[in-house]
Order: C-alpha cells, then sequence, then structure tokens
C-alpha cells in the first residue's frame, strides 16, 4: 500500500486525528436521529447450499427422477407458486414471502464457476470474475472509498472475512462489544496506545500499524458505549448462528453508525445424508431470520434495514451414492426488506431441461449485478467505482 495514499484517503486527512489526545469515542447519536439511515445485513451459507431443496420444483418430474432419494416431496414443501415451493423448515420464510418482504432470485452465479470452497467463496467475497484475483473485498473497497471509521463494516464473527477488507480500511470483526473494548484496554494495549504521538504516524508500515491500532482503540469504545443502549429480549435460536443475529439486532437498534453488517451460517457442505442436516441448517436459518425481523419492526429499523444472504455456490441437480449432493454451480439468493420492489419470485424458476456439460444450472443473474443494485440503489454509492466495471443492475429496490 502506498503510505501517502492512506493518508490522503483516511481519517487523517479529514481531520478526525486517530491520536490519544482525542481517543475520547466518536459522538453518539440518539435513535430518532437514525430515520432514513439505511444499512445491509449479508448473510453467507457457507458449504454450498442446496438451492433445489431450498426453493422446490416440486412439480418438476426431472427434479424427482434425479432425486429419488432426497428430493422434497409435497408433503415436506410449502407452496409459493404453481411450480415452487419453499422448504417446509422455513416457516418464517414463507411468513415473509407471504407478506411481501422476501424476494427470491434464482439462477444466481458467474461465468466460468468455480467448484472450489475456498476459490468460489474469494470470488463471491471479493467480486472478481472466475480467472481475476483480487486482495481486496467488494465492501472493503466500499469502506475505502466512502467511509471515514472502520466500524462502519461489522462481520460478528470471531474473524474477518476478505469480504470486509480494503487496501485502506477493514471492517471490524468482534462477538462481544464489551471483550473488545476490554482487550483494547489490557495494560500492553493501552501503553502502546498512550505512548503514541504525532511523530510515531509516519507513511512507513510501522505509521500504518500505529494509526490501525488507534482506530480499533477508538472505535472498541465507540461500539461499546452504543451498544449497551440496547439488549434484545426476542427468542432466538440458542445456536451461534441465531447469537450472531441477536448481536447484530443489538447493533442496529444501539444506533451505530455501522452501514454493512456481514455474518455467516455454516455447515451446508451436504455431501452425505443431505436431508437431516440441511433441513436442520435450513430451520435454524429461518428461525433466526424471523426472530431478527420481528425484533427489527418493533424498534422500527426494519424499514431501513436490507438482508441478503446468498452461498458460495449451489449443488448438482443429480444426488450423489451417499443420500447427499456435490459440488455445483448456479443458486437462490433471498433479498429481505421492507421496502422490496418486486416481491415473491422475482424471476423465472430453474431450467432442469438445459444443464450445461457438468450437469450443473446455468446461471443467468450475474451475482454482482445484485452488488451493484445494493451499492447504487440502498447505500447510494459509486457501484462502478466499487465493482471496478459495470453491471445491469436489478429491480428489487
Amino acid at each position: 500500500m502506498e503510505r501517502r495514499d492512506f493518508i490522503r484517503k483516511s481519517a487523517l486527512a479529514s481531520g478526525i486525528l486517530l491520536v490519544p489526545s482525542f481517543l475520547k469515542g466518536m459522538e453518539f447519536v440518539s435513535l430518532d436521529q437514525l430515520s432514513g439511515y439505511k444499512n445491509v445485513v449479508i448473510i453467507q451459507l457457507s458449504g454450498g447450499n442446496d438451492g433445489l431443496n431450498t426453493i422446490v420444483p416440486y412439480t418438476n418430474d426431472i427434479y424427482y427422477k434425479l432425486r429419488p432419494k432426497i428430493s422434497k416431496k409435497r408433503a415436506d414443501i410449502l407452496q409459493l407458486s404453481d411450480e415452487l415451493g419453499i422448504n417446509g423448515k422455513c416457516v418464517a420464510l414463507k411468513s415473509l414471502f407471504d407478506s411481501g418482504e422476501l424476494t427470491i432470485i434464482n439462477n444466481v452465479g458467474y461465468p466460468n464457476p468455480n467448484r472450489s470452497h475456498f476459490r468460489s467463496t474469494d470470488i463471491w467475497q471479493t467480486a472478481s470474475s472466475s480467472d481475476q484475483y483480487l486482495k481486496t473485498g467488494w465492501i472493503g473497497r466500499y469502506l475505502d472509498a466512502n467511509c471515514q471509521s472502520s466500524f462502519e463494516a461489522i462481520e460478528h464473527d470471531s474473524s474477518l472475512s476478505l469480504a470486509l477488507k480494503g487496501e485502506i480500511k477493514k471492517g471490524i470483526a468482534l462477538t462481544d462489544p464489551r471483550q473488545l473494548f476490554q482487550s483494547t484496554r489490557e495494560h500492553y494495549f493501552q501503553s502502546l496506545v498512550d505512548g503514541t504521538n504525532s511523530e510515531l504516524l509516519t507513511e512507513d508500515n510501522q505509521g500504518y500499524l500505529y494509526k490501525t491500532m488507534l482506530e480499533t482503540y477508538s472505535s472498541a469504545e465507540y461500539i461499546f458505549e452504543q451498544a449497551k443502549t440496547y439488549d434484545s429480549k426476542g427468542q432466538y435460536p440458542n445456536t451461534k448462528f441465531g447469537k450472531n443475529l441477536k448481536g447484530i439486532a443489538d447493533l442496529i437498534v444501539s444506533g451505530l453508525k455501522t452501514r454493512v453488517y456481514y455474518t455467516s451460517h455454516s455447515g451446508f457442505d451436504t455431501h452425505v445424508n443431505q436431508l437431516a442436516t440441511q433441513d436442520r441448517l435450513l430451520e435454524d436459518y429461518s428461525e433466526g431470520i424471523g426472530a431478527f425481523v420481528n425484533d427489527l419492526k418493533k424498534n422500527d429499523r426494519f424499514k431501513d434495514t436490507l438482508i441478503l444472504t446468498f452461498s458460495e455456490f449451489g449443488r448438482r441437480v443429480s444426488e450423489n451414492g451417499s443420500s447427499g449432493t456435490d459440488h455445483g454451480s448456479a443458486n437462490n439468493v433471498f433479498v429481505i426488506g421492507g421496502n422490496l420492489k418486486k416481491k415473491g419470485l422475482y424471476n423465472a424458476c430453474p431450467d432442469l431441461q438445459n444443464l450445461d456439460d457438468n450437469g450443473d444450472l446455468r446461471f443467468s443473474v450475474d451475482f454482482r449485478s445484485i452488488y451493484a443494485t445494493v451499492l447504487k440503489d440502498w447505500l447510494e454509492v459509486s457501484d462502478k467505482d466499487i465493482l471496478n466495471q459495470e453491471f445491469n443492475r436489478l429491480d428489487f429496490i
């Protein structure tokens, strides 16, 4: 990284000098000041969720022929249309669909799909082409171009995904605001902060580390102090995913100036005995989303929140010999919010008569078109600058 460029673009250039004399937390805002303040919550179903057993083509004979053991029978789904139904464990999602607060985008993917978990996750998180290797995530580039502070993108987890890593700024990963705050106030960390002066804030690597340390110190205080204002009593699933959603709800309702939240729900790599595993995971996801949306509605925050759920790839249309499915390509994406333009099923269901040479679904919607839509039409920033090229935007918000 060019340190001079860092200085020019960072908060230092705008006068918010993160040196000890002003490490007193950010300016807090009251909840009534946040009307119209939009944020997006991004959820990754890690491992490759099987989209065909989530949004089920229950009238399609090809589906049942290629999945004699693991197909979802009509009794196991909730009907969405004359052709598609949702997995019966997704009761809360069905309720959101019926109320016009869920859009399902089918056949989402990208050209020349990669079936490696790591590589495909990188592609989705960086918004790259399949043959392009980027070191920054699309949310990280959003931070670089539009935000002053790292806390404007928070991942509710113990580590930070590539998606939130920019060249200049990185989001913050946390599971407990109090723990993050206390960690930055430990004796050794505190002594480093107290000993920092302007002479150390140079343009070299050491200076960059000092600036990062000071911003983390200040952000930890801001997040901790602000997050104390709300503690949800909603009935979330007693799972890691449920706790992550509760933590995000607490931060949103507390009034943080965070624009992007990120979390994941893992375990979807269902090569073996898929039915029971996926049903359990989808039920956890659906119940968590239901509690999360209810929490936001109760506190008048749902209208300003968009929830985007994706998985790094779908599964093969044909089941394998272990009552599971192997890595595939195109998949469905869920968009949840109170201001959707096109509600319900956004586009046509998967075409099982026109699979590719590997027996995979063909994509018809580039996932970067979804990102472009969220950036331009929801976060109101330049999608082209962040995605490095122009993609057709969709009409769901």
